[in-house]
């Protein structure tokens, strides 16, 4: 199994290669995931920049003596995908967000689209966004990434049309779609925006703006996938072809 990860806001070590991990990190590491000398870990400060470290010891119940690596930095990835993600119903928008971050997306957008029962407003979007925020670090982790995935703020349908006007390749998932994902020519740079509607699908109105803008519009398969998990999918799909996946 790899080393487990931790997020860090530096590496400063205290002159001689040891760092100190405390905190929330620290507390998880020393009581829940019970590190003891001589294990490896990754320390991350999620933006690509990262260090092997090696467990020196434990102090108390929430601080890691590390003996530090060398910094190193993980390049970004093209083309880079972003997947503008249609707010779900109850807690399936973090399970959307936690498995796009466990295949790859680079960046994810929330939607407030016009079919979607769910709107972000006022205290309750702060939260929702924060929420997914939290949870796109934590799968991060989870899946040994050290190049987390941004969230962004949640955007109109004008907003998502901007997107998709600058992006290299626009697809816009949905049923009246003709062409195939797995059969679209993709770019090899540039940035790739998918575009996942709710579950009451996108609009006539909205699917004009797309297309508008640049976007096609294309099928999954078959099958009718819930939002939640159509942009796993697809992400899964896109990155394979794209050789990101190799």
């Amino acid at each position: 199994m790899t080393a487990p990860v931790f997020v860090v806001d530096d590496f400063a070590t205290d002159g001689t290669g040891r760092y100190v991990l405390d905190g929330p990190e620290g507390r998880h590491a020393v009581s829940v995931k019970r590190l003891r000398a001589g294990e490896g870990v990754v320390l991350t400060d999620g933006a690509g920049r990262w260090a092997e470290g090696e467990v020196e010891a434990t102090e108390g119940k929430d601080r890691l003596i590390v003996r530090l690596g060398e910094v190193a930095e993980e390049p970004e990835e093209f083309p880079r995908l972003t997947v503008v993600q249609a707010l779900p119903k109850g807690d399936r928008g973090e399970v959307a967000v936690e498995t796009m971050t466990e295949v790859g997306v680079d960046a994810i957008v929330p939607w407030s689209a016009a079919r979607c029962i769910t709107q972000w407003r006022g205290e309750r979007g702060l939260k929702s966004l924060a929420k997914w925020r939290a949870t796109a670090r934590e799968a991060g982790k989870q899946s040994r990434r050290v190049r987390f995935p941004s969230v962004a703020d949640a955007v109109t349908s004008k907003g998502v049309a901007s997107l998709l006007a600058e992006a290299e390749f626009g697809a816009v998932l949905h049923e009246s779609g003709t062409e195939p994902l797995a059969t679209a020519e993709l770019p090899v740079s540039g940035d790739i925006v998918l575009v996942v509607g709710p579950e009451g699908g996108v609009s006539p109105e909205e699917l004009a703006l797309f297309e508008a803008a640049g976007a096609g519009v294309y099928r999954l398969g078959r099958t009718v996938l819930r939002t939640s998990t159509a942009g796993t999918a697809a992400a899964a799909l896109l990155l394979g072809r794209t050789g990101r996946w190799s």
